[in-house]
C-alpha cells in the first residue's frame, strides 16, 4: 500500500498492486463512491466532482451520489443498503453523523442515524499484495423499540457505465458452476439463494467484465460473499450511468428482529479490480482466500494423496475388505484414507442411523480403532466421515428427541434424502454434537473430518417458530470452531453434496471443499473451472473415480480422470484393487507426480484458458516456471490441433518446453520431431512465440491429456 493518508483531506485513497480506491469523505456525511479501478497514479489529486454534476431537472435539489450505504426514504430511488422498520416507522433513514478513521490501507466508519435509531459500522480494507477489498458491514439498534431487518447489503459496490456482461455461476447436484452470461442493461439484475446453505445452483458471486474484457486481458470485477447461507446480489444502472453492485444475506421474513442495543454482522464480502480478465480476478481472489485461512501448526503442509472410500464400497463395509483396500493404497503412494458413509450403527442405506454416531458392532465388532490403528500402521493418516447436522426420523436420536429438528410446528415434516436437519440453534443440540464428536476425535486416532450437509433447509423454525437460517449458519461455524480449538490438529472437509457449501465463509473454518459429487472427468472439469474463479487450487477436492462414472455411466481413460484430478487437491475414491496391471502401473505415476508437482501446483497462479475445438488448458505456477495441462475433451474437428497460446510468458525469455506426463506415457509417439522431441528431452521456444503464437499440441484422442513443464532457461 502506498501513500499515507492524510486526516484533513477529503479523499481516501488506496492504492494496492494494480488498482486504486477513492471514497470521498464529506463532513458528517457518509462517504461516496468516487473511484474503484486501474491504479492511478500516487500523486493524481481526486477530481472534485461533488459540486459538479448539474442538477437534472425534476430532482431533488440536493445532490444524491452513491455512497458506500445508500439509504431508503430520504432521495435514493435506487436499492438500498437497509430495508428496516420498527413496528411499521423509522422506514426511512438519513445519516445524521459520520466518523471516518483512516488507517493504512483501510477505512472504518460510523454512522449514526439519531431519528431512525440505528447505527453501522463499515470497515473497507484493501490488500495490497492481493488487490482484493475486504468490506465488513454491521448494523446496531440505537433505539428503544425492536428494530425488524428486512435487507441488509453487505457490500455496496460501484461499476463503471458502459458496456457489461456478468458472468455467474448456476448448477445442481453432480453439475455444479454452470457458467452463464448475461448483458447488463437497464433492468435489475438479480440472483437469489433460498436453500438454506450456498447452494448447488446459485454461488455467492460473479463477474464482472467491463467492454470487450477477456480472460487475460481487460477490466474485470469480481465479488464473492462469504457466507454458507442464503445470499442476494442485485446490480442496477443507476441515474449517472454507473451501476451499484450489492450482495448480502436474503433474509426470511421476520427472520431478524434486533433488540435494543443488538448489532447484526453482515458477511464478509471480497471484492477485486483485475486489469488482467478473468484471471487476473481469480488469482488476486487465491491469495486473499488464503490469508483468511487457518491451518493446523500454522501453515499448510502439503496436501496429501487422499482416498475416500465411498465409491469404492458405499455402505458395504467389511473390516477385512476394508483392510486390503487399505493395503493396496499405501502401495501405490496413498497418504490418507477416509473412511465414509457407513460405519455407524445401523447404517446400511441412505434411510436410517444419521445422528447415532457409534460404530456399527455389525461391522466393527471392536470398534474402529482396528481400522484406524492398521491404516496408520501402512503409514497413512486416517480420516472419518461425519454428516453431524442431520438426523434421520428412524435414528435413536430422533426417538428420544424429536423437537431437536428444524420444523415449525403443525405443519408436516419434509425429508431430504430421507432425513432432517437437526437445530443448531439449540444449546443442547449443540453440546451434544460437540460432545459425540469430541469423544470420537479423542479416542481414535482421526486426524481429518468429512463434514457433509446433504439436504437443503426448510420449515426451518426455531421452538418458538421464527425463521432460523441465519442462526443455523452462524450456529455451525461455532460448532466447528468450537471442535477445531478442542483438536486444533484435526483438519476438516466442508461437503454438502459436493459443492453445495463451496464458500469463503466456510473455509474459515475447513480446510478443503468437496466441489462436487460427480466423478465425470469431463463434468469435473467444467465445475472446477467455475471453482477456481473464486477459491484456490489446494482447496478444491478432486478425486479419480472409476471408468464408467458412477453419476454419468460415462468412461474416459485414466489419463483424462488423472490429470483433472491432479489440479486440485488430488485423491482416489475408486476400488483400486480391481485395477489391471497396467492401469495401476500408470495410476502409481500419476500419484509420483502430483507428489513432486504439489507445490507448484497448490502454490502459485492459475490461468484457465481454451484452445477452441474441444481443447482446454489450465497453467499454474509463475511466469518462470509452469505446469501446463492440456485437455481434449471430445474428437476433433479439424484437421489438425490448435495451438496454446500462453499470455502470461515474458516474451524475452527462451523457455524449455517438456511432456512431463499424460501424452507421452502411452507407449506411442506419433506427430514429427517435434513432438517426438517434447516427450522426450524437450525443447527450446521463444516466450514471443509461445505467447503469440502459441505452443503446438500434439495429436490427442478425444479423453486424453498431456501436461507440459514450461520453464525460463
Amino acid at each position: 500500500m502506498s501513500g499515507k493518508l492524510n486526516r484533513e483531506s477529503r479523499y481516501a485513497l488506496l492504492h494496492g498492486r494494480d488498482v486504486s480506491v477513492i471514497i470521498e469523505t464529506p463532513p458528517g456525511a457518509p462517504p461516496i463512491w468516487r473511484y474503484w479501478g486501474p491504479r492511478l497514479p500516487d500523486a493524481a489529486p481526486p477530481f472534485d466532482s461533488h459540486d459538479a454534476r448539474p442538477t437534472p431537472p425534476f430532482s431533488l435539489d440536493a445532490d444524491q451520489p452513491l455512497t458506500v450505504f445508500p439509504t431508503f426514504g430520504a432521495g435514493w430511488f435506487h436499492q438500498s443498503a437497509l430495508l428496516a422498520h420498527r413496528e411499521g416507522r423509522d422506514f426511512a433513514q438519513a445519516f445524521t453523523s459520520a466518523q471516518i478513521e483512516r488507517r493504512e490501507g483501510a477505512l472504518k466508519i460510523a454512522l449514526e442515524d439519531r431519528v431512525a435509531g440505528i447505527g453501522v459500522a463499515i470497515s473497507i480494507a484493501l490488500n495490497a499484495a492481493s488487490d482484493v477489498l475486504t468490506v465488513s458491514t454491521s448494523l446496531t439498534n440505537c433505539g428503544a423499540a425492536p428494530l425488524d431487518i428486512l435487507w441488509l447489503a453487505a457490500a455496496t459496490l460501484p461499476l463503471p457505465a458502459g458496456p457489461a456482461r456478468i458472468r455467474y455461476f448456476t448448477g445442481r447436484h453432480n453439475r455444479e458452476f454452470e457458467a452463464c452470461e448475461d448483458t447488463l442493461t437497464h433492468a435489475l439484475w438479480r440472483r437469489d439463494n433460498r436453500r438454506g446453505i450456498t447452494s448447488h445452483d446459485a454461488f455467492p458471486g460473479a463477474v464482472a467484465l467491463i467492454g470487450a474484457a477477456a480472460a487475460d486481458e481487460g477490466i474485470v470485477y469480481s465479488a464473492q460473499l462469504a457466507w454458507s447461507g442464503n445470499h442476494t446480489q442485485t446490480i442496477e444502472r443507476i441515474d449517472d450511468g454507473r451501476r451499484q453492485w450489492q450482495l448480502g444475506e436474503w433474509l426470511a421474513p421476520g427472520e431478524v428482529r434486533l433488540a435494543a442495543g443488538e448489532t447484526l454482522q453482515a458477511p464478509d464480502v471480497l471484492v477485486t479490480c483485475s486489469v488482467q480478465g478473468s484471471n487476473g480476478a481469480a488469482q488476486n481472489f487465491h491469495r486473499a482466500v488464503r490469508r483468511r485461512m487457518t491451518w493446523p501448526d500454522g501453515a499448510m503442509r502439503p496436501r496429501p494423496v487422499h482416498l475416500n472410500t465411498w465409491e469404492a464400497v458405499y455402505f458395504n463395509h467389511r473390516l477385512d475388505e476394508l483392510k486390503s483396500l487399505a493395503d493396496e493404497a499405501a502401495r501405490i503412494g496413498v497418504e490418507r484414507f477416509v473412511l465414509d458413509d457407513g460405519w455407524f450403527k445401523g447404517r446400511d442405506n441412505d434411510r436410517t442411523s444419521l445422528g447415532d454416531w457409534t460404530p456399527d458392532r455389525a461391522k466393527y465388532p471392536a470398534g474402529l480403532r482396528p481400522l484406524a490403528d492398521h491404516v496408520i500402521a501402512r503409514g497413512m493418516e486416517f480420516g472419518l466421515w461425519l454428516e453431524p447436522e442431520m438426523v434421520s426420523p428412524d435414528s435413536d436420536l430422533y426417538r428420544a428427541h424429536p423437537e431437536w429438528a428444524l420444523q415449525i410446528q403443525e405443519r408436516p415434516l419434509l425429508t431430504g434424502r430421507h432425513q432432517l436437519v437437526l437445530d443448531l440453534t439449540r444449546a443442547e443440540v449443540a453440546d451434544h454434537l460437540f460432545g459425540v464428536i469430541d469423544k470420537l476425535l479423542s479416542s481414535l486416532p482421526v486426524s481429518y473430518l468429512k463434514w457433509d450437509h446433504n439436504r437443503d433447509l426448510t420449515l426451518a423454525g426455531d421452538r418458538s417458530g421464527r425463521a432460523a437460517y441465519h442462526r443455523q449458519v452462524v450456529a455451525a461455524y461455532a460448532l466447528i470452531a468450537r471442535l477445531r480449538t478442542a483438536h486444533p490438529r484435526v483438519e476438516i472437509e466442508a461437503c454438502a453434496g459436493g459443492g453445495g457449501r463451496s464458500d469463503a465463509g466456510i473455509l474459515q473454518h475447513t480446510h478443503r471443499i468437496w466441489a462436487s459429487d460427480c466423478l465425470d472427468a469431463a463434468i469435473r472439469l467444467s465445475v472446477q473451472r467455475g471453482f477456481l474463479q473464486f477459491l484456490p487450487p489446494e482447496v478444491m477436492g478432486s478425486h479419480i473415480g472409476a471408468a464408467p462414472a458412477h453419476s454419468t455411466g460415462r468412461a474416459h481413460s485414466l489419463e483424462l480422470r488423472a490429470a483433472v484430478a491432479a489440479t486440485g487437491h488430488f485423491g482416489l475414491e475408486l476400488d483400486i484393487r480391481s485395477l489391471e496391471s497396467n492401469d495401476r502401473r500408470e495410476l502409481e505415476g500419476w500419484i509420483a507426480f502430483y507428489k513432486a508437482s504439489r507445490d507448484l501446483i497448490h502454490g502459485g497462479d492459475v490461468w484457465l484458458g481454451e484452445a477452441g475445438d474441444s481443447v482446454f488448458w489450465q497453467a499454474h505456477g509463475s511466469p518462470e516456471s509452469l505446469l501446463l495441462f492440456a485437455y481434449r475433451v471430445e474428437a476433433a474437428a479439424d484437421s489438425f490441433p490448435p495451438t496454446l497460446c500462453l499470455p502470461m510468458l515474458e516474451e524475452t525469455m527462451t523457455y524449455h518446453v517438456q511432456i512431463v506426463q499424460g501424452w507421452n506415457r502411452r507407449g506411442w509417439i506419433t506427430g514429427g520431431a517435434l513432438f517426438q522431441a517434447l516427450a522426450g528431452e524437450g525443447a527450446p521456444f521463444s516466450g514471443a512465440w509461445l505467447k503469440r503464437s502459441g505452443l503446438p499440441l500434439p495429436p490427442m484422442m478425444a479423453g486424453s491429456a498431456a501436461v507440459f513443464s514450461v520453464k525460463a532457461q
